[in-house]
């Protein structure tokens, strides 16, 4: 008989291996697949990662974790063709203990993470395809992999593989994605001297900043850029919903190239040297796109769950917590032997009662809303730097006239009704 575990993970990222750490550390006996060469080898993410979900995990992580730098600082950018709108905050606790986020390259971070799921007593197998859940009488009991003899069965099997899990979808828990529900994201990584990172980006050695970028930087589709800091190079990228690139007739790569020529962004990566270079696709749909989350012997984590947070960009957090929650819904049905959709809806229902419900459920329609009105990134993001340029440029025009026109300029086109209309919209899908 081939060998049995409690628990078989599919995917290495920020849910799977916190599903195995967690599994582990509390004596189940548990198998880690990942297809990858190792585990951060395919993972892509921006490069944030959030303390308080992964501290949950591991106390004091930081101490020993291979983490870029803590960010002390949150830029938000908005862009016109030339010219830009920006506001920041800055917290200079986030660089003490206990910090707020850092930056991380996945290849290293997950790499490290993974091993101490390993530590833990979690068997890990790279460089293996998992080709579809082992179904009997309804119930998942396994996975076939790609290997010989690669049959392998459990108790629960928990689905971290990503957005576009052909698993979950094999097993009727979702339908395929629509472009609006999915986001392609590509991104360099580009090394740069730590000295020239400082002085550029006005921090120190053990301070990092993260911007994310609007407006021009995706060509007035829904979605945004990023640059942030690591020790000694650089994560810049962008990413839009498959939708947006569809009507806006984008290549990715070609968009990435678009960002880091950017007058407004060059000045950051001039002399940078390209490392590496990544593609992604992001869930984007939310709350409404949430699949079927557990059945008979089967969970579905992170990703694949379509757990993120797209107007805060947060995923790992995300990822993380719904890892350690598969965990303890797994433990709980161990104690009564009970690995049946009823038993295991205890996940579902800790999610939904979780910080992650809970966000998802207030942003549930805005990425609907910003799809179908883009005139919040065509027409309002341009308007309102040619109304800052206006304002600040000292011509001899009165104040009052300059007010005037600037009002003009936003009115012109949709009316007074037709801005308020557009302002109140936005306002609800955010409050």
């Amino acid at each position: 008989m081939p060998e049995k575990f409690d628990v078989i993970v599919v995917g290495a990222g920020p849910a799977g291996t916190s599903c195995a750490y967690t599994s582990a550390k509390n004596g189940l006996k548990v198998l880690l697949i990942e297809r990858g060469e190792f585990p951060g080898a395919k993972n892509v993410m921006g490069g944030i990662l959030y303390r308080k979900q992964m501290e949950e995990i591991i106390p004091e992580f930081w101490k020993e974790a291979p983490l870029e730098r803590p960010v002390v600082e949150q830029r938000f950018w908005f862009l016109d063709k030339e010219s830009m709108v920006t506001t920041s905050y800055k917290a200079l606790e986030w660089g003490k203990e206990p910090f707020n986020n850092f930056t991380v390259l996945r290849a290293k971070f997950d790499k490290w993470f993974a091993s101490k799921a390993v530590e833990q007593g979690a068997v890990l197998i790279n460089e293996t395809v998992v080709l579809e859940c082992i179904v009997e009488d309804g119930k998942v009991v396994g996975v076939r992999t790609d290997r010989p003899d690669g049959d392998v069965y459990a108790d629960v099997v928990v689905l971290a593989d990503g957005v576009n899990s052909l698993l979950a979808k094999s097993l009727g828990f979702h339908k395929e994605w629509k472009p609006e529900e999915v986001a392609l994201t590509v991104m360099e990584v580009m090394k740069l001297p730590k000295k020239v990172i400082n002085e550029r980006f006005n921090v120190n050695d053990d301070q990092g900043v993260s911007v994310e970028i609007f407006g021009d930087s995706t060509k007035g589709a829904l979605g945004t850029a990023f640059l942030y800091t690591n020790k000694d190079s650089l994560n810049i990228g962008v990413g839009t919903t498959l939708s947006g690139m569809i009507k806006k007739k984008m290549k990715p790569y070609e968009l990435l190239e678009y960002v880091k020529e950017h007058p407004m962004i060059k000045p950051y990566i001039d002399g940078a040297e390209t490392e590496e270079y990544l593609a992604h696709l992001i869930p984007e749909g939310g709350y409404n796109s949430v699949p079927k989350l557990v059945g008979d012997g089967v969970i579905v984590t992170g990703d694949a769950a379509q757990l993120v947070n797209a107007i805060h960009r947060e995923g790992s957090n995300m990822a993380m917590t719904s890892g350690r929650l598969a965990a303890e819904t797994i433990m709980r049905a161990k104690e009564s032997e009970d690995y049946s959709e009823r038993t295991l809806d205890y996940y579902r229902t800790a999610i939904y009662d979780s910080f992650i419900g809970k966000d998802l459920k207030k942003y549930k329609d805005a990425t609907h809303v910003f799809e179908e009105n883009p005139q919040y990134f065509e027409q309002y993001i341009p308007l309102m730097n040619r109304a800052m340029g206006t304002f600040f440029t000292v011509d001899g025009t009165p104040k009052r006239e300059k007010q005037s026109k600037i009002i003009k300029s936003f009115t012109g086109k949709n009316g007074r009704l037709g801005v308020a209309k557009d302002l109140y919209r936005a306002w609800r899908v955010v409050k």
